[in-house]
């Protein structure tokens, strides 16, 4: 698929890097349908890049349909909205835990069924899921952001195969750490030390190659990251032990991210 006069539907478009996905896509002369959940972040970005809004809550599936329904005719979908859904598990409310999984996971699943048809009729298309590194391998305080992740990634890959022969790819690009943007940028944490970050242009990097080469999947991180994930998932208890031993560091970072997203909650 070529980005350059398709029509893209763009999610999470007021946060983390949906803006610099924006822009990058409009500079490459795409047709694009934004959507967000709040209107007044939502209209400055339709009125820059000239592009439809759609308002839409992902964590509602009625809302999830009428934005398909409103999409019609979406050449490529970049699912790229999420919830940073950190922290302990047990201080979840039940309706907390319900909406990060509708977000992360059921919102981009949902709308690649109800888009898909089209582009198997016209054999042509593209499914982009924006994943994290965390669906790679799991980390202390993120079990429900490593399960929508890992399943994201599951359901992308898998998706993958059934729809090959119908001439749609699906790719999943999965970012590590993004400085400037999405998480430590709002809550102003650093990253764990020696892991290395990622900007937002790299991430959009990444969208663009997986999309213009159908690339099954995008690991943007720094070459350590990639390592180190490859061994955790392979070896998780290895995995947990090694991140017990480095602890301080980055358990101190994500402690500070789970509290700033608490206030949000």
């Amino acid at each position: 698929m070529r980005i350059t006069g398709s029509t893209v539907l763009l999610t999470g478009v007021t946060g983390g890097i949906g803006a610099a996905l924006a822009a990058e896509l409009a500079t490459r002369g795409a047709r694009l349908i934004l959507t967000g959940r709040k209107p007044d972040a939502l209209e400055p970005l339709v009125k820059r890049y000239g592009a439809q809004g759609i308002v839409a809550d992902l964590a509602d599936p009625d809302d999830i349909e009428r934005l398909a329904r409103e999409a019609a005719g979406t050449e490529i979908l970049i699912a790229n909205a999420a919830l940073p859904s950190s922290g302990d598990l047990l201080e979840y409310t039940p309706e907390q835990l319900d909406r990060a999984l509708a977000v992360n996971l059921r919102a981009p699943a949902m709308l690649a069924r109800l888009l898909a048809p089209s582009m198997v009729e016209a054999r042509r298309g593209h499914l982009a899921f924006v994943g994290s590194m965390s669906g790679k391998t799991a980390t202390k305080h993120s079990a429900l952001y490593n399960a929508t992740k890992f399943g994201l990634r599951g359901f992308a890959l898998g998706l993958r195969q059934d729809l090959y022969e119908h001439g749609v790819g699906v790719s999943v690009i999965q970012p590590g750490f993004v400085r400037d943007a999405g998480m430590f940028a709002a809550t102003g944490a650093e990253a764990p030390a020696g892991l290395g970050t990622v900007s937002p242009r790299q991430v959009v990097a990444g969208v663009v190659r997986a999309v213009e080469q159908d690339r099954a999947e995008v690991n943007v991180a720094p070459a350590v990251m990639k390592l180190l994930t490859a061994i955790g998932g392979q070896f998780p208890g290895f995995s947990e032990r090694v991140q017990r031993r480095a602890g301080g560091s980055a358990d101190r970072t994500l402690r500070r991210v789970v509290e700033a997203q608490r206030d949000r909650r």
